[in-house]
This record gives C-alpha cells, structure tokens and sequence, in this order.
C-alpha cells in the first residue's frame, strides 16, 4: 500500500483528489492539507511514500514546499499537480517524479499508479540493478546502456529526436512542431505519420536498450519524462550557478564544471541546437571565470591554471582566458611561461584569423615581463 499525502489550498480540488486517490485500491491516503506549512510540519510523523503538491499556492508554492520535503524526506516521491505547463521544468529541478495538468483525472492518476508500480518491480532486492544508462550531451551525443554498449540508433531522425527531447526534459512539445523540425520540406500528413513512427521506435529502444527515461503522448503533442535518471546537460540545466555568491557548495560546483567536455551536441549538424549550443557555451565560459577568480582570489594558483588549460583545449582562441592564464602565471611566480605562452597564442591567432593579437594583450605581457 503506498502512503499518500495531499496538498491543495482550494477545497473543492481537495476533496475531489481524496476522492479520486481514495478510489485507487494501491493508495492509502494518511494526511490532507489545504496549508502547506501544516502539511510540511506533519511530515516527518506521517512519512508518506507520496505527496501530491499543488503548485499555485500563497504563502508557500508547490516548488518551495517540495525542495522543503526533500530536504527532510529523501524517501517521500513528489507530484505535482498544476494547471501551467510550463512549470513541469520547474518540476525537474526538485527532483520531482512526475506532475499532473489540471483538472486531475482518473486516468492520470491511473498514469502514475502504473509508473509506481512498474518502479517497485525493478528496485524489488531480487532484481536490484547495480550499473544505470549514461548519457552524455556535451562534446557529442553518447548514449550507453547499463551494460555500457553503446546505443545504436535505428534510423537518424531517431537519434536526433532523443537529442531534441534531452535539450528540453519535461516540456510538452507540439506534435507538429517536431515533425516540422525533422521533416520541414515534407507533406504534413507525411510528416505527422513519420513522426509516429519514429516515436514508436524511440520508445521501443528506451524500453529495449533499458536506458530508464520514457515519452509520454501528451494532448498535443510528446515530453521526455527522465524517470529520475540524470545525464550531463540535465545536471548542467539544474545548477544555476551565476555569481561567486552562488557558489556555496563547492564540491557541487566543480562536479558540474567536470561536465561540459565540449560543445552541445558537438559534431551533430542539427539546425535547432545553433542557439543552444552558444547559449551553453556562454554558461561554461562564464562558470569558469567565476571559479577561476575564486581559486585566484584564494590564491588557489594550481587549481586555476588547470582550469583555464582546461577551457583552452576546448577554445583556445578566447583572449580573456589567455590573459587571465597570463595573470595567473605572473602572481604564481611563473613568469617564465608567459612570454612561451603568448608566443604560441600569437602564432594560432595568426593562423586562424590572419591578425595579429589585439595591442592591448601585447602590452600586459611586455609589462608582466618588464
């Protein structure tokens, strides 16, 4: 039987998701609330193996309450129930195991109970798997089972769609929108049915490969759900890190700097990932600058050299980081691998662009020499 809890400000949405849930012969409902601070202070007596949160509430919303609970109770799984789509992004970001647009239906319910049951079948201690899928999305697309083989894609537009539903995890993407994208010269009718198609054999070789992500029909269209799996670009997505403030934990910060290993994507020619791809880019250059200056500020001169080199191999025509390698190298005492580094920098940009570097850099090395 699984434990449930219920959070909803509006009584009448309340009393029909107790009776909706009720009716369901694997719940049993142990708490409902229309006060999410009541419902917060009741859960480490109730623990519930399942909470379903509304999003809009006053005081306290859905997404506060829920990073509230997991902070308190690893073990309690969170849905969501919301009448906007565009909160199931959000959603991620709290670890959630799924959400429900309103008005919530028996099916979704149903829906969920499904997904629940299946989960408790895997995790079963006679079945209990010790490798997990790993995907990759920075410096290429990389896909691998759990018994690490490489996924092998049966048709292009499959892979490609999977690559297009990994860069945008829990959105609900319009059907004809993505048959537009792969298919844009085609027959709509054409496209529609070879949209359908492909789908069915992205979701057969989710299920085959066991790569723990599946794509659920929605009314107008499909959405990646993750199923609790994480992947680079997810983790990426979900870190947030803006300004050196940001950076509290740093343990945290440096597994998500590990992950950008190259471009979104790279060597794919998928016209959609153009912006993506710069968007991502713009993300880790400026991750970088922050800890950089936090390992300089700490005098931490070895961990910012390396991830300056680091960056560098990736793109080593940025002037900002050559300059900044270069203050790092004349503050750590090792000024003598400055004017080698510039020589080197001067004759790439010269050969990749045909100028020389801009007199402004010339000048800080001469006056680091000097």
């Amino acid at each position: 039987m699984i434990r449930v809890v219920i959070v909803e400000d509006e009584k009448p949405i309340l009393e029909l998701m107790k009776v909706l849930i009720g009716r369901n012969p694997h719940y049993s409902i142990i708490g409902a609330f229309n006060n999410p601070q009541e419902a917060l202070i009741s859960m480490p007596e109730l623990k519930p193996d399942l909470a379903f949160l509304d999003v809009e509430m006053p005081k306290m919303n859905g997404l506060e309450l829920a990073q509230r609970i997991n902070d308190i109770m690893e073990q309690t799984k969170i849905i969501f129930t919301t009448a906007y789509k565009e909160y199931a992004l959000d959603a991620f970001k709290v670890y959630a195991f799924d959400y429900i647009l309103k008005p919530v239906t028996p099916a979704a319910i149903e829906r969920i109970t499904s997904r629940l049951l299946k989960l408790e079948q895997v995790t079963e201690p006679t079945v209990i798997k010790t490798r997990q899928s790993v995907i990759r999305c920075f410096g290429g697309l990389e896909v691998r089972n759990p018994e690490g083989a490489l996924v092998r894609w049966p048709t292009k537009k499959t892979e490609e769609l999977f690559a297009y539903f990994l860069c945008n995890p829990g959105q609900d993407i319009n059907k004809w929108y993505l048959a537009d994208m792969l298919w844009t010269d085609m027959l709509e009718d054409r496209a529609s049915h070879n949209l359908h198609n492909t789908i069915y054999r992205l979701k057969k070789l989710l299920k085959e490969q066991e790569i723990g992500m599946d794509i659920l029909k929605t009314n107008d269209g499909y959405m990646l759900v993750t199923l609790g799996s994480m992947y680079d670009l997810l983790e990426f997505q979900l870190s947030e890190i803006t300004s050196l403030e940001g950076i509290q934990d740093m343990t945290r910060a440096e597994r998500v700097l590990s992950l950008y290993r190259g471009s979104l994507l790279d060597r794919k020619d998928y016209l959609w990932k153009t912006q993506l791809e710069e968007n991502y880019r713009k993300q880790y250059t400026s991750l970088v600058c922050l800890m950089a200056q936090r390992d300089m500020r700490e005098e931490a001169w070895s961990k910012a050299e390396l991830k300056l080199d680091t960056y560098l191999t990736l793109y080593p025509l940025n002037e900002e980081m050559h300059q900044m390698l270069m203050v790092v190298y004349a503050k750590s005492g090792k000024k003598e691998r400055i004017a080698k580094h510039y020589t080197n920098f001067k004759a790439l940009y010269l050969r990749e662009l045909g100028v020389e570097p801009p007199e402004e850099m010339s000048a800080s090395v001469a006056a680091y020499l000097n």
